[in-house]
Order: structure tokens, then sequence, then C-alpha cells
């Protein structure tokens, strides 16, 4: 049980709904050549205009998300609305998104990196349901139909890797379909939404989950499904795969599934015991399987999103298994998170500290932190204590 539910609950909610929504709603809106502006300092300034399509689908997503889900207030569908219609010209013309575009929208990089499919697939599922517009349905089907021809080769032309050498698989991709397949559900047949679903799980939980390693999660594999020993068949990522995780567990629920609902707790829980820095505390970025020196130079460093996403999965753990292993680590990054990633005198969080928790970098947005992890975090923390609080008021 835990003691001080209704306190948490009203700390994850008001944080989400006093703090975090409006710092992006009064300072990210581009009024004027649409989308959203994502580089913001530490004040919520604007210190650079270029739109990356990550971020403008994810905003996206965010607001229309919360009003289908939390309560329908016409500023969050308006917002959503505002960068959906910036965000449905950033593409080739055969639903393949752009990495980044100009503040107006003309295309800076070209569409190599497949996330920015998969989050414009997100952004526009969520809004067809808050709107009901056929357009925004179409718009679903036809990237989704381009992400899902590109799954075999990502990067496609823009693949700078000399063929056959050594082909490698990455976890990121099956990861983000496993949750993307739930958020456009509403618009696929069961039928399809079951085989395609069965397929990205067996990618994620035998492929990529590693018996041999005791259970932990790898980033990459050859093509043929084995390990390599490489810099990048080395390479650990805790923050990702104890994402995945309670992606893995949503799916498990939705499906009926529990044996999915204990594999992916259970695995939550060996990469965060993994990843945990015994000394400042906090999970590390990256690992090198084998302790060798990892080859990205900011492998120490503490992000925002490795720890949030970490108390998504541990409070659901806790939630649809009741282990008590979930519970406590839920409350050692939650005091680890709130001290250090929380701005103690300005709206929104900080991104990025060094090993030891110093901040490195003060802004609250830029090419890679936008309006997703920190409001989507905060809103699966709030909802899943409330769940347990209902669950537990019934016994």
């Amino acid at each position: 049980m835990i003691q001080n539910i209704d306190n948490l609950i009203t700390q994850y909610r008001d944080e989400l709904l006093d703090n975090v929504l409006p710092f992006w709603l009064d300072n990210s809106i581009d009024r004027e050549e649409g989308g959203y502006f994502t580089c913001l300092d530490r004040k919520g300034e604007v210190f650079d205009t270029d739109k990356f399509i990550w971020l403008q689908g994810r905003e996206v997503w965010l607001f229309s998300m919360l009003y289908n889900n939390v309560e329908q207030r016409p500023e969050w569908l308006e917002t959503a609305i505002h960068g959906a219609e910036f965000l449905k010209k950033c593409h080739d013309g055969n639903y393949n998104f752009y990495f980044s575009t100009t503040r107006d929208g003309r295309p800076l990089v070209q569409p190599y990196n497949i996330f920015s499919n998969t989050f414009a697939t997100m952004a526009f599922g969520q809004l067809a349901k808050a709107t009901g517009s056929k357009e925004y349905e179409e718009i679903v089907l036809k990237t989704w139909e381009s992400t899902l021809a590109r799954r075999d080769n990502p990067k496609g032309i823009w693949n700078k890797l000399y063929p056959c050498t050594r082909n490698l698989k990455n976890f990121a991709l099956p990861m983000i379909l496993c949750n993307l397949v739930l958020e456009i559900q509403h618009l696929l047949d069961e039928e399809t939404f079951k085989a395609t679903t069965e397929n990205f799980l067996h990618e994620v939980m035998d492929v990529f989950i590693r018996p041999e390693l005791d259970g932990l999660v790898v980033e990459n594999v050859l093509d043929d499904g084995t390990l390599c020993d490489c810099f990048e068949g080395r390479h650990l990522n805790p923050g990702h795969a104890i994402e995945a995780m309670w992606f893995i567990m949503d799916l498990g629920k939705r499906l009926g599934r529990p044996d999915l609902i204990e594999k992916a707790k259970d695995t939550a829980l060996k990469m965060v015991r993994y990843g945990w820095d015994h000394r400042y505390g906090g999970i590390f970025y990256f690992m090198d399987l084998k302790g060798c020196p990892p080859q990205e130079l900011e492998w120490d460093q503490k992000l925002w999103w490795v720890h949030i996403e970490t108390l998504i999965s541990m409070i659901k753990g806790y939630a649809l298994t009741g282990d008590e292993q979930c519970l406590e680590w839920f409350e050692r990054v939650h005091d680890y998170t709130w001290s250090n990633f929380k701005d103690p005198e300005y709206r929104e969080w900080f991104g990025y500290l060094s090993r030891s928790g110093e901040v490195l970098l003060p802004l609250k947005g830029g090419k890679w932190k936008g309006c997703f992890h920190v409001p989507r975090g905060l809103y699966q923390v709030w909802q899943t204590l409330e769940d347990i609080k209902r669950s537990e008021d019934r016994e």
C-alpha cells in the first residue's frame, strides 16, 4: 500500500496542469508561421526557430491526448490543431516526414529518421480521435503504411552504412511500434491489430531481451538475431528498455496477457538495477555490456526522460502485479527525479545533468527535449496512482 498516495496524486497532477503545460502553452506556440518553438531557454525564451518534426508531432499528440483523456479544454484542442496544420505539410509527398524544417516549414534535413513518421502517426491518430476528421485519419493510415514499408531498412536511401558487412537491427523501432499500434488501434480492425502487435512483441520480447544475459535488453543485434561483439552490439540504453516495458505492460493489459505484464515488469526491474549509479544516484544514459569504454561521450549523464519513463514503468509494474520491488524503485527514482530535474525557480524541468547531478544545460527545450516526456510522465503516473487508489478503496 502507498501511504502518501493522495499527496502523490496531487503532486503529479498539479505539476502537470499548473506548471508544465502552462510553460508550453505560453512559450511554444508560433502564431506567425504555425507549429511550435521547442528551443526554449530556462525562462521560456526562444533561442532557435528551427523546427524538429519529432517534437512537432509529440506536442500535437500531447495536447490531443489530454483533450481526449483528461478534459475537453478548447485551448488544448486549438493548440493541437495549430501544430497539426503545420505538421501535415512537413513530408516529401509520400508521407515520409522530414527530420527538421525552417521556421516556416521548408525542409532542412531529409526524412532519413523513421521516428518522424512514428510521431506524426501518433499525433494525427490522437487528433483524429478528438476531431473526427477524415483528413487526419487518412494521414494516419498513409503514414503508418509508409512506416511499415520502411521497417526493414528504416533509413532507406539515406543510410550511410556500407551494405552487408555488418547488418544490425535496432531495438528502438519495434519498441516504438508496440506503443504506436495501441495509439492507432481505433483505426485498425481487430485482426490487423492483433497480427501486427504479435509481430512487434516477438521482436521486443524474444529478440532483444537476451536470456543468455540474464534478461538484459540490448540495443542492437545482427539481422539474424545473434549478438555482435562491437561498440553497437555491446551498447545498452537502460532508459529505452525500461520505457519499452511499460508499453508492453499496456499491451499485455489490452490483450489479456498477464504473462507479458509479468515478464515486462521483471525486465524493467533488471534494467533499473543494472543501470543505477550506486555512487551518485540516478540512471546512467548509456552502458557497455562488457564494461568497456562506451563510444558515447555522454554515457554517464543523467537525462530527464530516462528517469521519467522509469517512474512510469515502476508504478505500472506495482499497479498491475503488486510487486513491492517496483514500489521501492518508484520511490527511489521519484526522490532523485524531483530533487534534481525540477527547476526550483522557473517552470518546466531540466533535461541534462552531469553524473553527479549538476545541471549541464539550463534549457527547457531544444532539438530533442520538447513537450512530451515530462508531461506524458506526469500524466501517466497521476492516472496510475488514481487507479491504485480506486483499487485500494474497493478492498
